[in-house]
């Protein structure tokens, strides 16, 4: 199995280490850059973007990490983990890091403050039926995406799932549902940029 870390500063990295434990991945909570280099690809988690920005900093792992997603390490961010893969941040700060595996512009809170969180269900062909339930919480928008980026599902015309070649995203907190499809879409990605088959799929279906 491959081995799957997950940024581990601040967010929900619990419930995103729980849910790949679930669907029979080895996962590790990622906090420094030794942690980084014990694993085959990471997720990066909901949170406030600006704050995991300047914590990247604080932990001197925003370069090991840039290095790591530019040499084609699968990453999966997730709310405020898009905004930190996206090449454009179009309402981020000056300083905020922005680490450009992902060619799109993404828009911070698009979707409104914390009053307006919603839930509803999303039509993902690339996981099939049913639909998957999707929790949005001060969630952002893409505004625009690259030839080479797939959108795999919108929200009133705005795409809230995507993917580009290793690298998959989503406005939304998938961690927070019983519906593991995206974690193991993910460690499906992370297996095979690796070569190591993914034994305890059928097993986690």
């Amino acid at each position: 199995m491959p081995v799957i870390g997950v940024l581990a500063l601040q967010g929900a990295s619990d419930a995103h280490l729980r849910a790949l434990t679930a669907v029979g991945c080895e996962a590790r909570p990622v906090r420094t850059p030794d942690d980084l280099d014990l694993v085959d690809g990471v997720v990066i988690p909901g949170g406030e973007s600006t704050t995991m920005s300047k914590l990247l900093g604080l932990n001197e792992l925003q370069a090991p990490l840039q290095r790591r997603l530019g040499s084609g390490m699968p990453a999966f961010g997730t709310c405020a983990g898009l905004i930190l893969l996206a090449t454009t941040v179009l309402d981020g700060r000056s300083d905020q890091v922005s680490f450009g595996v992902l060619d799109l512009d993404v828009r911070r809170n698009a979707f409104g403050r914390q009053v307006d969180s919603f839930e509803t269900d999303l039509d993902l062909p690339v996981l099939g039926a049913p639909s998957l339930h999707a929790v949005f919480i001060r969630a952002p928008w893409v505004e625009r995406v690259g030839a080479d980026v797939s959108v795999l599902a919108e929200v009133d015309g705005h795409p809230v799932a995507v993917r580009q070649g290793p690298v998959l995203a989503t406005s939304f907190h998938p961690e927070l549902t019983d519906d593991l499809r995206l974690h193991r879409l993910f460690v499906s990605v992370v297996a095979g940029s690796t070569g190591v088959p993914v034994a305890g799929r059928e097993a986690a279906s």
